[in-house]
């Protein structure tokens, strides 16, 4: 039976593949760690949590002599808008703690799961089905970090042996979690203020169009990956990995028609949309495709119905006025 870590699981990501993962492998077998406790834990009736900062090694050499893992998915990391203001902390994080998992795992010779990001692209990349191997010069700081993070899990592959696998994920949209600092976060925000208010603001222009993705199929994704055999991949360390592919327009469309009041307005954050522009408008995942199964399930009319009726139970909706 396997023996998991999740580093980063309070995040976006973390918190819905923490339970698919338990639920697979049993509850005991996936511990989840973090730099900060969930808001929700129950230590009586949830999976066991551990606090784990990547930058400490004595932390993940302490977690590591405990559990006797064989498998981390490393998820801590700062996400792309953040790390464009504070670009030292995401450098600290990413590529720091990249290494700190990289040398555990190979101490303690464990599989590693890294992700990786559209974000590893720049401007001078394809923009229309973007190549799984092209040029990448990303612009970002967050970029940069992805762009060194797939080529160090290559290199520890290569020189130790180590088995690295990863994806590029592109948007991603959860109902479980809020949005935590990334330039795709429009395509959460937009359903919570749907059923919230019936409106929102968006920081992208209507027609910037990128590739996006809905958690259950990215969870999906990361554990069929893990389960691979190792001797169909070709590429191991980010695969570039796809669902759907739409403009802020297009997601209001679609919700205008569960909501036809809904409506959507545009006031453009240039940080984000610079950050945006430099990215594929979608990628080629045809690498994935084959040498792992990848195939998604959900697209924008089917995310979008069940986005809406996932947070329906959720969302605090605003109180109607009284009348006399």
């Amino acid at each position: 039976m396997k023996k998991i870590l999740i580093t980063g699981a309070v995040g976006q990501i973390g918190s819905e593949l923490t339970t698919a993962l338990r639920e697979r492998y049993g509850q005991k077998n996936v511990v989840a760690s973090d730099i900060r406790m969930p808001s929700d834990f129950n230590p009586r009736n949830d999976g066991p949590f551990e606090f784990l900062d990547c930058l400490d090694p004595h932390h993940i050499t302490r977690a590591m002599q405990i559990y006797e893992f064989d498998t981390i998915y490393h998820l801590a990391a700062i996400l792309s808008a953040v790390g464009e203001a504070k670009p030292n902390q995401a450098w600290q994080v990413n590529m720091n703690g990249l290494y700190n998992m990289l040398e555990a795992a190979r101490q303690y010779h464990c599989a590693l799961f890294v992700p990786s990001s559209i974000g590893a692209f720049g401007i001078d990349t394809p923009k229309d089905g973007t190549p799984q191997d092209t040029i990448q010069r990303p612009d970002t700081m967050y970029g940069v970090t992805k762009v060194a993070g797939e080529l160090l899990c290559d290199y520890y592959h290569k020189r130790f042996g180590l088995d690295t696998r990863g994806v590029r994920f592109p948007g991603l949209i959860s109902y479980e979690t809020e949005p935590g600092g990334g330039t795709t976060d429009y395509a959460v925000e937009i359903y919570y203020e749907a059923l919230k208010h019936k409106k929102y603001t968006c920081y992208l222009g209507a027609d910037t169009r990128l590739d996006m993705m809905y958690m259950p199929d990215a969870v999906k994704g990361m554990i069929d990956l893990m389960e691979a055999d190792p001797d169909k991949l070709i590429h191991r360390n980010a695969f570039n990995v796809t669902a759907m592919n739409f403009t802020p327009a297009q997601a209001a469309e679609e919700i205008k028609k569960h909501i036809p009041e809904f409506e959507i307005e545009y006031k453009v954050d240039p940080v984000r949309q610079e950050i945006a522009d430099s990215w594929p408008n979608y990628l080629d995942d045809s690498a994935a495709r084959k040498e792992w199964g990848w195939s998604p399930s959900y697209n924008l009319e089917t995310m979008t119905a069940d986005m809406l009726e996932k947070l329906s139970d959720r969302v605090e909706k605003p109180k109607e006025p009284k009348t006399r």
